[in-house]
Parts: structure tokens; C-alpha cells; sequence
């Protein structure tokens, strides 16, 4: 595969896995796929290709409004701001995002990882954007005040934003992720009373980005982004059968970014 070709765009097939390690213990997996997209360039790539749109209908999709601020205003200035408020001291030469883009108009992102960049191609800055199935999100931003990141990228955050009414809000997250190349590995454990309490990993293979690659997943995941708002309503009708202890949603964090861990600032 070419190298600035991959840069642009490519395709990872992926299998993701979730481990409740508190009682009732459930473990589950499943094959997705995602797109690892350099926001920048994504006008050229919908031009490029017949399956793919930006901004528009098409079987394969990405649009603004469904990331970052999600009111379809430009990404780039938002997320500079996001850095700049943290006090990261970095502007990105290039920004990737590896997310599920829509399928056949629909969208949903449980993760979406934004690799910041330098010239170098050297990750300054990692942006771990999680949403909920109620149309909330909420990113915690990983960082060194703008150093390089270390390979790969292991870091910290306390957990301020409610995905699963069957873990409250509190413990830890700790993140475990490999900046992008020949494959996906992304790792993140939730912890609680210092003991773990979910494993969550995606693992991939790159493959190049092209209308054959995007028609094969099509038929291969169908409907991936319904298939993974399924398996989770799914595995939650399990947990509650069996007993699980149910947390009603709080409001959402005031703050649209959770930037340190409190042992960096104390």
C-alpha cells in the first residue's frame, strides 16, 4: 500500500471486544470496520471515489456534524481550541480520525480517536471522543503539554461522562493505544476501587481505501453502525437479566473535554 495513500485514508478490518470482569462477568465480541481519515483531505477522498461522500448521501459517508462540536461547523478550529484550552501549546501539521463513518446515512461511534500529528508524523496529542446511545459525548485528551507521545500511548483519566447504566460514574480509564500503521490496537481498561472492572480492545488490519474495500465491508458488516447500537442494547438486556445493578444517566459533564488526570495537577 502507498505510504501517502495510507496517510489519506485507509480501511481497518477490526474485531472488538468488551470484558465485564465485575459480577455478572460477560464477555462479548464482534468484526466491524473503521476509517482512519485525515480531516484535511477528505473533500479530495469523496471526489475520488464513487461509494464515498463528504458532507453528503452516499452509501459510505463522513460528516462533520457527527464529531467534534456535531453541528457541522469545520473540525479543525474546534479541536485547536480543545487543545489550546488544555494548554497543549501544539498546532497539528496533521489531524487523522479513526472512527465508524456513516453507513447509508446512519451514524454511531462508541470511540473515535483523533491522532494529532506533527511534521514528523510524531503524535502529539490523542483526542478519545466517546459517545453514548443518548446522543451525548464527551472526549478525554491525552497529552504531555505537547511533547511527543510515547508508542504506545499509555495514559490516565478519571471517568466523568455515564456510557453504561450498569457502571456508575467513577473510576478510572486507562488507555492503551498504538498510533495507527500496518495495524489498529487500542486498549482501554475501566477501573474501580483499584481493581479493574471492563476491558474494552479493537484490534485491526490496515487495508487500503477504495471503492472495492468499502463494497466488500458493505456486504461483509452490513449496517455496522446499527449492528453495534444492536449488540450493545443486546448485552444490556443480558446484564439486566442477570441481576446487574442499574444506574439511571446523570446529567453530562459541564465540560466538553476531560484534559487531566488529577495526579497531573496536584
Amino acid at each position: 500500500m502507498d505510504n501517502e495513500a495510507a496517510m489519506t485514508a485507509c480501511l481497518y478490518r477490526t474485531r472488538i471486544m468488551h470484558r465485564r470482569h465485575q459480577a455478572p462477568a460477560n464477555r462479548f465480541s464482534y468484526q466491524a470496520f473503521g476509517a482512519l481519515f485525515d480531516i484535511d483531505r477528505l473533500p479530495d477522498l469523496a471526489r475520488e471515489h464513487r461509494l464515498f461522500g463528504y458532507n453528503r448521501a452516499a452509501p459510505v459517508s463522513f460528516h462533520d456534524a457527527d464529531h467534534g462540536p456535531r453541528d457541522g461547523s469545520p473540525l479543525r478550529p474546534w479541536l485547536q481550541h480543545q487543545l489550546d484550552r488544555a494548554g497543549v501549546g501544539f498546532k497539528p501539521v496533521r489531524v487523522r480520525l479513526f472512527c465508524i463513518p456513516r453507513v447509508f446515512g446512519h451514524a454511531f461511534n462508541p470511540l473515535s480517536l483523533w491522532f494529532c500529528e506533527d511534521g514528523e508524523g510524531q503524535v502529539r496529542a490523542l483526542l478519545c471522543e466517546v459517545h453514548n446511545t443518548f446522543g451525548e459525548s464527551h472526549g478525554y485528551l491525552l497529552h504531555e503539554g505537547g511533547a511527543s507521545l510515547p508508542d504506545p500511548i499509555g495514559m490516565r483519566r478519571s471517568k466523568v461522562f455515564h456510557v453504561s447504566p450498569f457502571f456508575p460514574v467513577d473510576g478510572e480509564y486507562r488507555f492503551r493505544i498504538a498510533p495507527p500503521d500496518g495495524h489498529l490496537d487500542v486498549r482501554v481498561e475501566l477501573w474501580r476501587n483499584g481493581e479493574p472492572a471492563l476491558i474494552a480492545t479493537q484490534l485491526g488490519e490496515r487495508i487500503a481505501f477504495s471503492d472495492r474495500a468499502l463494497l466488500r465491508e458493505l456486504i461483509v458488516t452490513p449496517w455496522i453502525t446499527l449492528r453495534v447500537l444492536a449488540l450493545i442494547h443486546w448485552q444490556a438486556l443480558r446484564l439486566w437479566w442477570r441481576g446487574a445493578r442499574f444506574h439511571r444517566k446523570p446529567a453530562p459533564p459541564g465540560a466538553e473535554i476531560t484534559a487531566h488526570h488529577p495526579e497531573e495537577v496536584r
